[in-house]
């Protein structure tokens, strides 16, 4: 297997995020965060977790502003605010309908 090929199935890789209400996107690429974040934002609604820390780093703010313009879109999002620091963003969500 060429390595072109093994980088292709190393990027392929579905990686296992556990669902208990913190994302750390210390370990993602920027690219995969607007993909990301949604996602695990309807994964916590379908568990019944309407609280969710988002942590960012602090860094220059690339991924804090990837995160609230995210936030700012989605449906499911009533409000956000800073966490524990400037590199972390919680955000409430709407309860699940029953």
């Amino acid at each position: 297997m060429s390595d072109h090929e093994n980088n292709k199935m190393e990027q392929d890789e579905i990686i296992q995020i556990p669902i208990n209400g913190t994302l750390d996107l210390h370990t993602f690429s920027p690219k995969d965060v607007k993909d990301l974040v949604p996602e695990y934002l309807e994964e916590c609604k379908k568990f019944g977790i309407t609280e969710v820390r988002i942590i960012h780093g602090k860094g220059i703010g690339v991924l804090r502003e990837i995160v609230h313009s995210i936030l700012d879109k989605h449906s499911d999002v009533i409000s956000y605010e800073y966490g524990r620091s400037w590199g972390d963003t919680v955000a409430v969500l709407r309860k699940p309908e029953v």
